[in-house]
Formats: structure tokens, sequence, C-alpha cells
């Protein structure tokens, strides 16, 4: 089956396809390695060496490679999930692939061997620029530059013209192409087909064909992925938002999206992960009505919130651990958790996100605030209208001294006016 070379682009019309990652786990103990089964396939769709994609993989990963061009083997140490190759390989094409104007695929990679500088070029809006040569794969790159794009496909079309002529010269053209490649890394401007290709008519052709279909969004393909899939699109999407800075005032957006993937449910997971650190407090203010989108009248979504919050405690520990009843209770206070759902947490110490030993002392340390929740349910059930009033002028307050939540009452002033009655019919 194959995706989107930009799978953020959810247009099942977008002409730039690969196939999906084929990974097969190969041996045991120490000699377990993967097999990327489709991995030449995977690099022809994306115009790229199928060598730099496997080194990604390993430089990401910190496992050693093999390549093994002529068995079409190309393999990384240890045992590795296609999902997770498939994800990985998103962040490949992010940097290598698309063009960083008009995020394009059809790019082109121009080594300079003496300045060790690796150009980028895009055939769609002509955009020419520098890659950051910072990430270990650079190093390969320029170590084995990839084969001049305009010979690669003038041989292209000669083989297709005389295939029989092909099989015969095979050496030859190969040892052709090592004594050109050098010297086609400097001689962009001599490429035929790059001319044609940057044409305003070209350019504008290939943009307008990008965005045809764009309003035209099909949800069935998407909805069709396993759930994991569909969490990472979503992800993204959110992810994408805050790199723009348009986070704050996209909460109908992401809401959309994780409806449109089917992943409401998961999405406060999600939101936990990418708004809040360990100023929770402060940005559960702030994002309250991206979340209460979610967890409103939604106790599944209430759960996956308290899984993200436990996450949280698991980066920031020493800030979060002592305030996690304080935490809650300003979940609480925002309407983002209800009383039911807390106290169903509170009874069953998971490790479903954290170990069971952190969950512990998540537990512990929200057992005041869990007390208080139950006490006030306790007499709320058993009170009258003029205990209900009282209740009002219970807080919750936190003793720095002890660490803990303590229940205080709070006698109400009583206003000077209360006395005289009055008949609002009256007035």
């Amino acid at each position: 089956m194959s995706v989107n070379v930009n799978r953020s682009v959810l247009d099942q019309f977008y002409r730039y396809k690969m196939p999906r990652i084929i990974a097969k786990v190969e041996g045991k103990g120490n000699g377990i390695k993967t097999v990327i089964v489709n991995m030449t396939d995977v690099a022809k769709s994306l115009n790229r060496p199928p060598t730099y994609p496997t080194k990604f993989f390993g430089c990401e990963l910190g496992a050693q490679t093999q390549f093994d061009a002529k068995n079409d083997r190309f393999i990384v140490n240890g045992s590795h999930e296609a999902n997770k190759l498939q994800d990985m390989l998103d962040g490949f094409i992010r940097k290598f692939v698309l063009c960083p104007e008009c995020d394009n695929p059809e790019t082109d990679l121009h080594i300079n061997a003496k300045k060790q500088t690796i150009g980028n070029s895009c055939k769609a809006c002509g955009y020419r620029g520098m890659l950051d040569t910072r990430h270990k794969l650079c190093t390969f790159i320029l170590r084995n530059p990839p084969e001049d794009t305009g010979s690669a496909k003038k041989k292209e079309k000669k083989s297709k013209k005389k295939d029989k002529e092909n099989s015969s010269s095979d050496g030859e053209a190969a040892n052709h192409n090592d004594i050109d490649a050098p010297d086609a890394v400097d001689r962009d401007d001599d490429d035929e087909d790059w001319a044609e290709e940057t044409t305003e008519e070209a350019q504008q052709r290939r943009m307008e064909e990008i965005s045809t279909h764009a309003k035209n969004l099909t949800l069935s393909e998407d909805l069709e992925k396993p759930l994991e899939e569909r969490v990472n699109l979503f992800y993204n999407f959110v992810k994408q938002k805050k790199e723009d800075g348009a986070v704050d005032f996209s909460d109908k957006e992401i809401l959309a999206e994780a409806e449109r993937l089917d992943v409401k449910d998961t999405a406060p997971l999600i939101l936990t992960e990418l708004l809040m650190d360990e100023n929770i407090r402060d940005q559960i203010k702030k994002y309250k009505r991206h979340f209460l989108r979610f967890t409103h009248n939604n106790k599944k979504a209430q759960k996956y919130l308290l899984g993200g919050f436990e996450c949280l405690v698991k980066l920031h520990q020493s800030q979060l651990l002592p305030r996690v009843p304080l935490v809650l209770k300003d979940l609480y206070d925002a309407d983002l958790l209800e009383e039911d759902v807390i106290l169903a947490w509170a009874e069953k110490v998971s490790k479903k996100y954290v170990s069971k030993e952190l969950a512990k002392e998540i537990h512990a340390k929200a057992a005041p605030f869990v007390k208080w929740l139950k006490e006030a349910e306790e007499e709320s059930e058993g009170s009258g209208v003029d205990e209900e009033e009282d209740e009002d002028n219970v807080e919750v307050v936190y003793s720095a001294s002890a660490r803990e939540l303590k229940v205080e009452t709070v006698k109400p002033e009583k206003p000077a006016e209360e006395e005289d009655d009055f008949d609002i019919d009256a007035i």
C-alpha cells in the first residue's frame, strides 16, 4: 500500500507516493537485525540512493547498518518495527527530501567535495539553498555523493530504447558515471532537464497539480489506518500548529482533526505532551478551552488526561511530584476532570504510563486531595439545603510546611444590607 511522500499532506490525490516500508526481522540474540525489504523502491520514490535513508535510520537509532546493493539488502542492526521506521523516515524526508520553501519532494542534492557542502535545489519552485550539515548523515552523503540527476534521467530514456544494448554496456556506463560524478556536482547549469523544469510555465503547472485536489480530502484512507498511525498523524498536526505559533487559537481545528482521525478520546494524552510541562498549573488556565473540547462529558478522555499528567510527572519529577495534589485540584476546578473519574483513578495504581514505583508515589501525593473529594461527596449526600450553603465555604489550601492539602472552613462575611429584606417585584 502506498502513502504520500509528505505524510502531513492528507490529499489522497497527492501525486507523490511511496511504498510503505516493509521490515523483516532476522536472527536472534546479538545477531538480530532488521532487513528493509523494499528500501530500493522507497528510495526511488524519494529520488535518493537507498543507502541514505538506511544510514539515517542507523544514525537515529545508534545502530550499525549494512548495504548489499547487488542482492537488494539494506540492513539495520537490532529489531525494529516497520511503523517505527516509517515514522523515522518522515524525519529523513523532512530534512533531506522536501523543499524548505514549497514542501515539494522534487529536489536534488548537489555535493561540493572541496567546500564540504551539500546544496539542495527544487524543480518545482526554483529554490536553491544549502543543507544544514550538522546531522551525522551529512558526513556519509559527502563521502558518497548521489548520482547526477540529469545523467540518470538521460540514461533511463536510453535504456527504454535500447534494452539489448543496455545489458551489454552496464559496466561501461558505471565507469563513465564514476568519472563524471565529481564534475556533475558543480555543473548544475549544464543540466538541460533542469532548465526545462524551472521555466515559469513548468513551475506554475507543478504547483497547480499539487493544489488541484487540496479541498477534496478523502477521509477513508486515514480512517483505515491503525490507531497508532492515526494518533501519530494527530500528534504531527498539533506539533505543526505549535511550531507555527498558531496553537493558541486553533482549538476548533485541533478538535476537527481529532474527530476526522477518530482519536478524540486519546487526544488529551497528546495535548498534554505537546502543550504542557513543569508549568502545568499556568498552562491549565491557558489551554483550558482546548482540553474542554475533549474532556467535557467524556470520561475516557479524562482518563487519558490523567495518563498524560502522570507522564509529565515522570519528565519533571522534582518539580511536579510535590505539586500533584495542587495540579489535580486545578484540573478539577477547571472542570477538566470529574470527581468520579479521579476517585476511580485513585482506587488502582497502574503502570500503564509510568513505572509502578512512580505511580505509587503519585497516588500517595494525591491522597490528601482524594480524601477531601470523598469527604465532600459524603457530606453532600447527607446534607440539606443549609449544609449545601456551608459546603460552598469549604476551601482546599496547600500547607507549605506539611506539603499536603488541608480542609478549612471559611466564614462568609455578612453583607451590611442583608438584614433589609425587599420584594424584587416592588422595585
